[in-house]
């Protein structure tokens, strides 16, 4: 299997515990979000420093999904105004 250094990276995982898991399970529904609003920012924020720019644009993209995934089921998946 291929390693995917995005979407699951091989050294976040140990005992068959992934580290966003164990980051969620330690946090309330609120800090959660708030952990991967600041991960997407981070990513973005610093991607053109980087060796792998689009690699870091895809973890940005990977944490924004994931947020975007729990504020519908925070808030609910309309997409109306706010």
């Amino acid at each position: 299997m291929k390693s995917d250094p995005v979407n699951n990276p091989p050294h976040y995982n140990r005992k068959n515990i992934e580290a966003i898991c164990a980051i969620e399970a330690s946090m309330d529904e609120e800090e959660f979000r708030g952990y991967l609003k600041g991960n997407t920012l981070k990513y973005m924020w610093r991607y053109k420093y980087k060796d792998s720019p689009v690699e870091d644009l895809e973890k940005a993209q990977y944490y924004l999904n994931l947020l975007i995934v729990k504020a519908k089921e925070h808030y609910g998946s309309t997409s109306e105004g706010s």
